[in-house]
Formats: structure tokens, C-alpha cells, sequence
């Protein structure tokens, strides 16, 4: 088998919020075509992790290399371009377009992006609501209308939000699904997850945050070993 081929390296990542210092020098490595979970209660710094490599922060620094290019200085529109796109957990759904409009309105940043007909056969429910408003969806629609608009743009490295809350058992399913339809595709995904249970199957490698910084990293044949570590970590 070939070596794994590395698309994101993070090192001695620091991010700030104002005068708040909330990552303390987090490391993590991504290789292509991966799905890696960040574990963590909530405050250990796994959405501010996420929206460091997209420079969503106040202010950064350390190193954030993406397909072995340093990004730390750039802007957000220029790490966007090497194919990155996230999902925020309030989805941001313009109420004032409908779901397909919705689906329309980010830009194109890289080539071979998902047609609209492949996305609706991916998520049947957005193609019956392509004409409601957006946020007449149901949340489980907003969801998928939320990953299906970054599908659109050619993004392959994908960040997500805790994308499976609060959503009924058969939504998380079929966003389970489409994970796996997507690693199959070779897209890279980084998961952000309080749902233990959905990650747990999906995920090649996890890191368990807490404070601001990487206390465990390990992979899925390993999370068996792991459980009581999680537990304590997380309740799980």
C-alpha cells in the first residue's frame, strides 16, 4: 500500500479572540482523503480549532500548512481557494432565498464541484423543497441544504460543524451516508462532533481536545482501547 499522503499539518497553533487565548499551541496532522473527529465538551476549543485553518479568528499564529502551503499569514478568501469549505453549526441559511437560490449563491472555487441534480440526488428532500424559503425547511433540510451549498463550489476538504445536532435519528443517518459517499470520493473531512455515536463509525482517526490543545490523538482501530479514557474526557 502507498504512504498515506499528508493535506493538513498543524503545528504550535495559538488563536485569539481579542485579548482571549483560547487555542495553546494545537498540533494535528490530516492526511488526504481522511475523516478525522475532534472530540471535546464544549468550550475545549474544537470550533475555534476549525475556524483557525480558515483564519476565522481574531488572530492566529504558529503554522498551518494545507496541501504544504503555510497559510498562516493569508486571508480567508485565499485559504478558501485551496479547496476548503465549512459548515458552521448555525448553517446560515438565507431566509429571504429559496433552497435551491441557497444552493446557487456561493462561488465557484475550484473545479469539479457537485452539479445541482448530483446534490438533489444526494439529498431527495432539498429537490421536493427547491422552491420554499429557506428557512421554511425543516432543520434536517437546513442541514443538508448547508453541506449540499459547499458540495456545489468544489471544495474536497471539508469542515463540519457539529452537523448531526439535534437532528432526528433518520437525518443523522442519511448525513452518515453521506459522509461515507464522500470519502469514497476521496474527499478529506474534518468533523467536529458532540455525538459520540455518530462519529464513532465514520471517523479514521479522532483527537480529544480539552483547554485549547490536543491531550489524545488515535485511530479507529485503537478506540476500543479507548473507551474509559473518552469517558473520562468526555462522558462518553
Amino acid at each position: 500500500m502507498s504512504e498515506p499522503q499528508e493535506f493538513l499539518r498543524v503545528s504550535n497553533l495559538h488563536a485569539f479572540y481579542g485579548e482571549s487565548h483560547i487555542l495553546h499551541g494545537v498540533d494535528m496532522t490530516v492526511n488526504q482523503g481522511e475523516v478525522v473527529t475532534l472530540l471535546g465538551r464544549n468550550g475545549a476549543g474544537r470550533t475555534t480549532t476549525v475556524k483557525s485553518l480558515l483564519g476565522l479568528v481574531g488572530r492566529r499564529t504558529g503554522s498551518v500548512k494545507i496541501n504544504g502551503q503555510e497559510t498562516i499569514t493569508w486571508a480567508p478568501h485565499q485559504i478558501a481557494r485551496l479547496g476548503l469549505g465549512y459548515c458552521p453549526e448555525e448553517r446560515g441559511i438565507f431566509s429571504a432565498l429559496t433552497c435551491e437560490e441557497n444552493l446557487l449563491l456561493p462561488p465557484v472555487i475550484a473545479p469539479n464541484g457537485m452539479s445541482v441534480d448530483e446534490i438533489y440526488e444526494m439529498f431527495p428532500n432539498l429537490l421536493e423543497r427547491r422552491d420554499s424559503p429557506g428557512t421554511r425547511l425543516s432543520g434536517g433540510e437546513q442541514q443538508m441544504l448547508a453541506v449540499g451549498r459547499i458540495l456545489r463550489t468544489g471544495a474536497k476538504f471539508l469542515l463540519l460543524d457539529e452537523i448531526s445536532e439535534g437532528l432526528a435519528p433518520v437525518i443523522v443517518q442519511t448525513l452518515a451516508r453521506m459522509i461515507l459517499a464522500l470519502k469514497a470520493k476521496g474527499f478529506t473531512i474534518i468533523m467536529v462532533e458532540q455525538n459520540f455515536r455518530f462519529a464513532a463509525p465514520l471517523a479514521d482517526r479522532f483527537y480529544v481536545m480539552e483547554h485549547g490543545q490536543m491531550v489524545q490523538g488515535f485511530t479507529a482501530a485503537e478506540l476500543p482501547d479507548k473507551m474509559a479514557l473518552l469517558h473520562e474526557y468526555l462522558g462518553v
